[in-house]
């Protein structure tokens, strides 16, 4: 198992894009396959098996073996955040390597609870530790015998931690004090009291731990350290190391964090919403006369649309859009334009639609997985594509596709209550396949989609990725949160509400750090910093682009849709403000990307989303009398748009 930390200096960047001001980097990438410490043993070979075991949400085991049915092998606690790797090492001789090549290696002072110490320098000139903890007191006299192995005593028992020391002393000192114990799973808690939510983790322990060994040293992320509250801030050290597309990483000892939103969206509902505005007047229900009758012109045309024929395809992502933008113009005809008779209209048709899905009539029908414990879609059983809709068969982006659902369904349910009766145990499937808040579920795993630790969701599945983990659309992983918290509001499920406004929250703290750059942000290169979103954020790099292009509309595009109430919160003004300007805004004549030019439906979702910051012109752009209905996407209408700027202020 080899261990690898790529600090700033080391990423590799890609060519720069004249095309944007500033001609930032397109992507930035950290090398791969730097083997700065190996754990190993004598007798792995190449008759080794690897096992995993205990697999949860946040903590795994990895076991190496030397063969099938040995009782002799080395198993690896991984948890999210841990301050160390530690190999747990059971009758073997280690040894421990490195590709880098050692430099020199110190035994250091023999801790009081019989922990070893050696002091590890590699010819990159990085300074490691090592602790070898015996489970019998054996020493493991670990030596050199090479300038890549150091090769300990055969028949050993115990546990080796390493961890990379970029701060000298400090960071010795540091270490030394934690070393012996190491995370073996965590508990996750949370709860919301008024606008409110707190969330905490809690880890278990090994090692030392068994005769009250030392609190756990972790890694906090730039956003946890933000919502830190409690005794938790006071836990920290000045141990930092560089995360990989994440910023900065501060070490915490502490055995529990608890962290703080304390802005939750509970007053968003499904008008447009402000969360500029005081509270209590954040959604916009009532428009102007004027406006009414400019929307209820429009509406009067889209709602006659064939929805079955719209929303009856073969991929569940563009029907789920379909439903959800459908949904949407109802609502608005309803709520906002006063029209009952034209929105029942609509609701039948709407609900009409939505049964094809409800009863799993669909063109691929979904399928319940025993394997990976999810509901799927057939269309790579029956069509031996695996990327059939998105790679939905495979998990890839169940929380986007099923969002949209949830968010149909939820409005549905909001207009017509007896029909929640028939199709809310459908919906709630969706909402457990991607967001189970429950581990002790049978037929879904925790969170399958939702990262609490990194605070957002990853959107690939069981694909192989050399850069790991990925999410492109941010947006889309937000209106999962809140389309979880709609449904959770009209089925009176107030735990699901309450969930979706704190994941609400925590994504508008994680997309500002990670994924929308406003100017001077910290957590990227500088150098890439002017791309103003990060395009598809992996865990091991970020590239400024999109997997079907390289328009700047796609790019950002993809981190706009769709336009709803929550998007106020998760894209703040001031970001939104800078990416138009800097890129889009007509005015600007060095804007790469001026929004007149674009076409088809991106020209309206980027003209929707200046309703954010501009929604007067918003409104201008979506009432005209020549507007061209190629400007419209397929998941969303022109009646929503204009209901979207005229609620936050753009109506006559």
């Amino acid at each position: 198992m080899a261990v690898s930390h790529i600090d700033a200096d080391q990423r590799v960047f890609g060519p720069r894009n004249d095309a944007i001001p500033g001609s930032p980097v397109r992507y930035y990438i950290n090398p791969i396959a730097v083997q700065s410490i190996i754990f190993s043993a004598v007798e792995l070979g190449s008759s080794t098996i690897l096992t995993t075991d205990s697999l949860k949400a946040f903590s795994a085991n990895a076991n190496l073996l030397p063969e099938v049915g040995s009782v002799s092998r080395i198993t690896f606690p991984l948890a999210q955040g841990m301050g160390y790797v530690t190999g747990i090492y059971t009758k073997l001789q280690p040894a421990v390597q490195s590709s880098v090549f050692f430099r020199s290696v110190s035994l250091g002072a023999r801790s009081a609870s019989g922990t070893f110490k050696y002091q590890i320098t590699l010819e990159d000139n990085k300074n490691w530790l090592l602790y070898a903890t015996p489970l019998n007191g054996q020493d493991p006299q670990l030596s050199l015998v090479s300038n890549t192995e150091l090769r300990g005593v055969p028949n050993w028992s115990g546990f080796i931690q390493v961890a990379k020391n970029p701060t000298g002393s400090p960071g010795e000192y540091t270490y030394d004090n934690t070393a012996g114990v190491y995370p073996t799973s965590v508990d996750l808690a949370a709860s919301t009291f008024s606008q409110t939510g707190t969330y905490r983790f809690k880890w278990s322990k090994g090692g030392l731990a068994k005769v009250k060994g030392p609190k756990l040293l972790m890694f906090a992320l730039p956003h946890h350290i933000e919502s830190f509250a409690g005794p938790t801030p006071f836990a920290a050290t000045s141990l930092r190391l560089q995360t990989t597309t994440k910023g900065i990483a501060t070490a915490f000892v502490a055995d529990s964090w608890t962290l703080i939103e304390g802005n939750l969206p509970v007053d968003m509902g499904f008008a447009p919403w402000n969360g500029t505005f005081p509270q209590g007047s954040r959604s916009a229900t009532a428009l102007s006369p004027a406006a009414v009758n400019i929307i209820n012109t429009v509406a009067a045309s889209e709602i006659r649309q064939d929805m079955g024929n719209q929303t009856n395809l073969d991929s569940m992502y563009f029907s789920g859009k379909a439903l959800s933008k459908f949904a949407a113009l109802v609502y608005t005809v309803h709520e906002m334009c006063g029209e009952p008779d034209l929105a029942r209209l609509g609701l039948s048709q709407l609900k009409v639609a939505f049964a094809k899905f409800s009863t799993n009539q669909q063109k691929f029908p979904l399928v319940y997985d025993t394997a990976w414990s999810g509901l799927v879609s057939s269309g790579s059983y029956k069509t031996g594509n695996a990327l059939q809709d998105f790679g939905n068969s495979y998990y890839n982006d169940h929380h986007f596709h099923f969002a949209y659902f949830i968010h149909a369904a939820a409005i549905i349910a909001y207009l017509d209550p007896q029909w929640l009766q028939l199709n809310k145990e459908w919906v709630n499937l969706l909402v457990r396949d991607a967001a189970n808040p429950s581990t002790s579920d049978q037929y879904f795993p925790f969170s399958r989609a939702f990262d609490w630790y990194h605070g957002h969701s990853w959107a690939k599945g069981l694909f192989e990725s050399a850069d790991s983990k990925d999410e492109e659309s941010s947006s889309e992983d937000a209106l999962f949160a809140y389309a979880m918290k709609m449904w959770g509001r009209v089925t009176g499920d107030r735990s699901m509400e309450a969930r979706g406004n704190l994941m609400l929250s925590v994504l508008a703290r994680t997309l500002r750090n990670y994924f929308l750059m406003q100017d001077g942000n910290t957590n990227h290169p500088a150098e890439f910093v002017g791309n103003k979103v990060t395009g598809i954020l992996f865990e091991n790099k970020v590239d400024a682009t999109t997997y079907f292009g390289n328009n700047l509309e796609y790019v950002h595009g993809i981190h706009m849709i769709p336009l709803l109430p929550y998007s106020s919160l998760t894209r703040p003004p001031t970001f939104v403000a800078q990416e138009w300007s800097l890129l889009f805004d007509p005015s600007n004549h060095s804007a790469p990307d001026p929004a007149s030019s674009v076409q088809g439906g991106w020209k309206g979702i980027l003209h929707a989303n200046l309703a954010l910051i501009d929604p007067r012109r918003s409104w201008d752009f979506f009432a005209q009398d020549n507007f061209d209905m190629d400007w419209i996407d397929g998941g969303a209408s022109r009646t929503w748009y204009l209901a979207w700027a005229a609620g936050l202020g753009g109506a006559p």
